[in-house]
């Protein structure tokens, strides 16, 4: 009796661990799209800023968050994923109030820019604790819960944005992440327990300098190269000198003993192949978010709170499949989900571009096509996510979603960039439209990869086989 109570007590305390590290990756995501939607807003509050340089609004956050996925990781599981989750939510909702209350321009740009710092230590450390306390029986339901959680904030940022500028103002949009991360500190602080840290050296720090900057570097070009042109100085010398920086911080990687990128994580083809996979998927996933809005309040008139619930059925049915993906479909099947789900996405894309036009087709196109799109890519992501995170040994969890996280990241600018260079071009229905089709297209070149997912993750893998592990090539000074 005493052992069942016991039992019992571990799988509440468990479901309390998952909502507050689900409820982080929310608050983090949200703020990845819903900035966009206070766009309009924004310009009318600070109107002697060019909107060039207001833009950097969006781009300073969605930089230095990809920028800094990969070194937070490698950090959390080198001194302690609690402490790496405790501080950045701290200073993720210390930023968020810090925009709320800006007074001019400047602030709020550095306030946005220390968000996406925090963020970036949020997302790896929360999945990384979610995997160490989650008994294993009830793992993959929570991954789909988890994975539902970002999806349908990265969707639902329009929605829920647009309801609170419509309600008070764009500052209300920031302000709503104190009592959410305040509920999250207190949560994490009384419920995870304090591990102790995998080692007392902390990684490479010119690998370290080197990989974000790189990042920053590659992200901004491809970001704000609309803006620049793709043959300015500026777009080139930042796309150069951020793969250079990269290259630099790979290489470093394969001979310092606490290495900033765990690069021997991509020996298992498992999660090599959920990076690609997840590069890809992330061009299709932001062209698609962005490109939303824009058509419906561009071309059918719609406000912008509108245009935001237009959005929101999408956001859901994508949540329910990542609960879904998770709690129901076995382990060896969810390779064939994700490749299934990103090929439906892109039939969408091509029916999505072949079917819009002026004429409003709410009921009969946009509607079903969001909530199949929304459902197919819940699914998709939240199979990748479980991939990548089962493939790595338990003592890299937080590394090894932090490199997963940073490639859909990376992909999103990419998706970014070519949605700005196609809508740049001309200006008409069919211009959006090709975005939509560019999804698709992206959507069924991950699908193609995504089929060569490996069946059986090798953290899962029945203790009667050899379970393929990474095998590191740094010298082995690390202390387990």
């Amino acid at each position: 009796m005493t052992e069942l109570s016991s039992d019992r007590a571990t799988e509440v305390n468990a479901a309390k661990i998952l909502f507050v590290t689900a409820g982080a990756t929310f608050m983090a995501f949200l703020d990845t799209t819903v900035a966009n939607i206070a766009f309009p807003a924004l310009h009318t509050n600070f109107p002697a800023i060019s909107l060039a340089n207001l833009s950097w609004v969006v781009s300073g956050f969605a930089i230095a968050f990809a920028a800094l996925l990969a070194p937070a990781g490698r950090l959390a599981d080198v001194v302690g994923r609690r402490k790496v989750f405790l501080a950045s939510v701290g200073v993720f909702t210390v930023a968020s109030v810090a925009c709320a209350v800006a007074p001019d321009f400047g602030v709020l740009l550095g306030a946005r820019v220390v968000q996406g710092i925090g963020a970036a230590g949020m997302i790896p450390s929360a999945l990384g604790l979610l995997l160490a306390e989650m008994p294993p029986a009830r793992l993959l339901a929570a991954i789909g819960v988890w994975g539902a959680s970002g999806s349908m904030a990265a969707a639902a940022g329009p929605s829920l944005g647009g309801l609170l500028i419509d309600a008070a103002s764009w500052r209300a949009v920031f302000l709503i992440n104190l009592p959410i991360g305040a509920t999250i500190l207190f949560g994490a602080w009384r419920l995870v327990p304090a591990r102790p840290a995998q080692s007392r050296e902390l990684p490479d720090g010119i690998g370290t300098a080197a990989a974000a900057l790189g990042i920053a570097a590659i992200a901004l070009g491809l970001t704000k190269g609309s803006d620049w042109g793709w043959r300015s100085a500026f777009t080139i010398t930042a796309l150069v000198a951020g793969v250079a920086l990269v290259t630099v911080a790979l290489a470093r990687s394969h001979s310092q003993p606490v290495p900033a990128i765990q690069t021997s994580l991509w020996q298992s083809r498992t999660f090599a192949v959920a990076n690609l996979t997840s590069l890809l998927a992330g061009a299709a996933l932001y062209s698609w978010l962005l490109a939303g809005p824009l058509f419906l309040t561009t071309f059918w008139g719609y406000s912008v709170l509108k245009a935001g619930l237009a959005v929101t059925p999408g956001a859901l049915t994508s949540a329910v499949a990542a609960i879904l993906v998770g709690k129901r479909v076995k382990l060896e099947r969810q390779p064939a989900v994700v490749a299934g789900s990103l090929l439906v996405f892109a039939a969408v894309g091509v029916w999505i571009f072949a079917a819009l036009g002026a004429r409003h087709v709410f009921l009969e196109v946009w509607l079903p096509a969001g909530l199949i799109g929304g459902a197919a890519f819940g699914a998709a992501l939240t199979g990748l996510a479980t991939a990548a995170a089962l493939s790595v040994p338990p003592v890299h969890f937080a590394a090894g979603t932090a490199l997963n996280t940073a490639a859909r990241q990376v992909g999103g600018a990419f998706g970014v960039a070519a949605m700005a260079a196609i809508v740049t071009a001309e200006t008409g229905t069919l211009t959006l439209r090709v975005v939509f089709l560019f999804a698709g297209v992206s959507s069924f070149a991950a699908a193609i990869v995504g089929l060569r997912l490996l069946p059986r993750p090798a953290v899962l893998a029945p203790a009667t086989q050899s379970a393929p592990q990474p095998v590191s090539r740094q010298p082995r000074r690390t202390a387990s």
